[in-house]
């Protein structure tokens, strides 16, 4: 059986093996669709996920679930697609085995982190998270990339054990609430800036969404029980900058041709990958309200995405908001006072 098991072959899950597979390990990379899988046994490439990268011998695809019982299995799904991944893998998951999340995501229906929704379906099995600034395009091309894993001490460090490589730098923080958060919230800043790029404004507009967003993900981070300083880490400011930056991001790719004029679902349909920053701007937003959490950005990006607001309107009720300090709840608090 495998050292380590990768279930989904996407672009990421595709890379994580390709990576883990060159650290070392017995790796299974398992997808659900047999003909891109025979496909993929083939021609020794994703071509539809992660072109160019040539899969190692060591690694075959398959869509058998019986290597699942690995010593470590990386969930590589879309946040919707979390808990009916789970139900399915169970039967074949290892009593005690560690499952590690990659999705950057909340579940819609119930606003839990893909952890919470992970440790309800798996109640026998340790829950990891991994986060931080990592295009897949890059890991799977062996270019120097530094991530985060958020669990419990011992769990964060044998994932960190398994997953370091020369250029894949694995750091651990026992702040799972904020690593996840600042994973979900940056790709809703993400669609923000592609958006302004879309309607040709530039870096002044770019860094100033990208600054006063951190600062809406680490208010609401913090109030649903995420630490500060988590927030100025990898998995906050470090997947922000990527994100917001980088065309390999799909959210700022998708949110530049919504700033250019074309409606979300002819845009979901061209990028033709999940847009993770769509479903979370509307549980981001939902979240605040619930939590009277100011976040000025994301309820803008909601009205755009799903009640049909001028970005361009939308940038200028940003820009017209009352006076306010930019350190708000320093002074709040107890500064100047």
């Amino acid at each position: 059986m495998p050292d380590i098991a990768v279930y989904g072959a996407g672009s990421w899950g595709s890379a994580l093996a390709v990576l883990l597979v060159n650290a070392g390990h017995r790796v299974a990379l398992i997808g659900r669709h047999p003909d891109e899988m025979e496909i993929m046994r083939t021609h020794r490439e994703n071509a539809r996920y992660l072109p160019g990268v040539v899969l190692p011998p060591g690694l075959v695809p398959t869509t058998d679930l019986s290597p699942l019982n690995a010593d470590l299995v990386v969930f590589s799904v879309p946040s919707h697609s979390v808990r009916q991944a789970a139900r399915s893998v169970k039967p074949y998951l290892r009593p005690g085995c560690i499952v590690v999340n990659t999705a950057k995501g909340l579940e819609e229906e119930t606003h839990l982190r893909l952890s919470e929704v992970l440790t309800e379906e798996l109640p026998q099995n340790p829950i990891a998270v991994l986060s931080g600034p990592s295009h897949a395009e890059e890991v799977g091309r062996d270019m120097p990339t530094t991530v985060v894993v958020a669990s419990d001490v011992k769990t964060a460090e044998t994932v960190q054990d398994m997953m370091m490589a020369p250029k894949f730098r694995v750091y651990t923080n026992p702040d799972v609430i904020g690593v996840e958060l600042g994973g979900a919230l940056k790709n809703v800043i993400a669609l923000c800036t592609g958006i302004a790029e879309g309607l040709g404004f530039g870096d002044n507009t770019k860094a100033a969404l990208m600054t006063r967003g951190l600062a809406e993900i680490a208010r609401l981070g913090v109030a649903l029980g995420g630490h500060p300083l988590t927030f100025a880490g990898l998995s906050g400011v470090g997947d922000l900058i990527v994100t917001c930056t980088s065309p390999h991001s799909r959210n700022r790719r998708a949110g530049v041709a919504l700033g250019e004029g074309k409606p979300l679902e002819t845009v979901l349909q061209e990028v033709g990958m999940v847009v993770e920053g769509v479903k979370a701007a509307r549980v981001a937003h939902q979240l605040s309200v619930e939590k009277h959490i100011s976040m000025p950005i994301t309820e803008q990006a909601y009205k755009v995405l799903f009640e049909g607001a001028d970005p361009k309107v939308a940038v200028t009720d940003l820009m017209m908001r009352g006076k306010r300090h930019e350190l708000e709840e320093v002074v709040e608090m107890s500064w100047l006072k």
